[in-house]
Parts: structure tokens; sequence; C-alpha cells
């Protein structure tokens, strides 16, 4: 089994309401797990969020925890609510209504990773599912969860910022549209999970560094944003979607040659988004 849940990294002293979390960069993948599926090393990344956690990593360095997963989204994908059981892959799973995500394979056990290609030859048991939801799912939401928590506390609001990447070719199509390509999606469940002003908060940040960003189409957010977004409560959910052309080889599931220029430039947009969850004062005393 994998080693850890999640990694937390935390800040010193926390000094911003905003979390940031990356569900999907995990990639300790156990020996058991890779002699469990049909595919191959590389293959079984092509739905891995590479290197996210490494884009992040400096969160910390502005007052900000990140939290990331430690297990791979081919083995429990914490992006997902933990009922989302797929009766295709799992033993004694029974259906219940139709969920678009359970029937294209990718509920909170994947039964497929990217393209439509199956992990599994045949169905898992239903204790080796409940024992991943167990294991991983839960201590990563705990933990999310209690960071969340602890911003709120101290400074009467909570903002997540969920950080994930998307295929270069998920924008083809505004592309051809003659429209320019985003290169960062922002997701907020069409104004449901934050409050606008948060959300023109991170926009202007990714703008202010160049980059073209769009909102909601094709990624609106899923299940963390939902669960976690109760702006009326003063808590705010955004999920973020980096075109991983900006500094990965999408094929060879590698940094590309832009990756450490690409960091550079999320080193100037992570300060930005810290500073909307930091008390006036302090980010008054910051400038």
């Amino acid at each position: 089994m994998p080693n850890a849940a999640y990694h937390l990294a935390k800040p010193a002293p926390r000094s911003t309401s905003v979390v940031f979390a990356s569900p999907h960069s995990g990639r300790d993948y156990p020996k058991s797990f890779l002699h469990q599926t049909t595919l191959n090393q590389h293959s079984v990344r092509s739905s891995e969020d590479a290197f996210v956690d490494r884009l992040f990593a400096d969160a910390p360095k502005y007052g900000a925890p990140l939290i990331t997963a430690g297990v791979p989204r081919a083995f429990v994908d914490m992006n997902r609510s933990c009922d989302e059981l797929d009766p295709a892959l799992i033993e004694g799973v029974r259906r219940a209504g139709h969920n678009p995500r359970v029937a294209s394979g990718l509920g909170v056990i994947p039964r497929v990773v990217a393209n439509g290609q199956a992990i599994y030859a045949g169905k898992i048991t239903a204790a080796e599912a409940e024992r991943r939801i167990t294991h991983y799912w839960r201590p990563y939401h705990e933990a999310l969860q209690t960071q969340l928590n602890q911003a709120y506390m101290l400074f009467g609001r909570a903002i997540l910022v969920d950080c994930h990447s998307m295929p270069h070719e998920a924008m083809d199509a505004i592309a051809r549209s003659g429209r320019h390509r985003p290169e960062i999606v922002l997701g907020d469940r069409f104004g449901t999970t934050a409050g606008e002003d948060i959300v023109e908060g991170i926009e202007a940040a990714f703008v202010a560094a160049g980059l073209v960003v769009t909102r909601n189409t094709p990624f609106a957010g899923a299940y963390i944003a939902q669960q976690y977004g109760r702006p009326a409560l003063g808590r705010h959910a955004v999920q973020i979607e980096i075109d991983r052309a900006l500094y990965m080889n999408e094929r060879l599931v590698r940094p590309n040659g832009n990756f450490t220029a690409f960091q550079r430039v999320l080193n100037e947009v992570i300060p930005l988004i810290a500073a909307i969850g930091r008390p006036m004062d302090q980010s008054l005393a910051a400038e």
C-alpha cells in the first residue's frame, strides 16, 4: 500500500485564509497496484495531474498551507464523493441512479484513466475499495477540512484553491473557434462555490502574469469545489486548471524545457492569491 494519504506543508507563520491543495498530483504507485493493473507504469500515469504539487510548492512561503495527495488518482480519486462507487468495477455494488462520472468510469475508485483505458482486467472486491477509502480518501479530506477550519477560526473565512492540470487538447474546440486558447480555467460552479470578489482576484493574478484565463468551461469544478464551497458561510472554493503544455511533455509525463520558467511565473501568482485571504491591515503592510 502507498505510504502516505497526503503531504502537508505548513507556513510559518500562517498569514492568510487561503489553503492551496493538489488532490490529483500523487505519484506513489505501490507495487501491489502496479501488479493489479493491466496498464504499464507509463500509461497508468495519464490521468495524473503530474507535477502540480511542485508548481505550487512555494505556497507556504507566502503564509498558506499546501496539502497534496500522496496516492495517485488512478488508485483513489480525492475529487469524488466516497459514495461514487462504480458497479462495473466493484463487486457487490448496486447501480443507484445515473451518475455521469461513475458511468464513464471515473468514480472514487476509477475504472479507467485518460482516453478511456481500462485500469483492470476485471472487478475488485468491495473490501479493497473500502480499504482505499478508509486509509487514503478519508485522511486526505479530514486533513483538508482541518486546514480550512483553522483558516476560518483565524481569519473569519476560508478560501480553498484547488489546483489541477488539464490536457492541452481540452481547449482545442475553443482554439478552433478563433478565440484565444485559454491557459487557465477557473471553476466556481458558475458562481455558487466562491464569492465573485475572490474569483475576480484569482483571475486578476493570473492575467497579471500574462496568462489567458476563462471560467467554468469546460471545467466548472467537481466534488471538492461543491463540497467545500459555501460562500454564504464564509467558505469559498475555486478550482484551477492549468494547461499541461505550459510546463510538461504530456506524452512522456515529464517536465519540459519551460518548467522552471513557468514555475517562476506561478511564484508571481501565488503571493497575489495568498494576499486575497490576508486581513486588510496585513495586506497593506505587505505592499
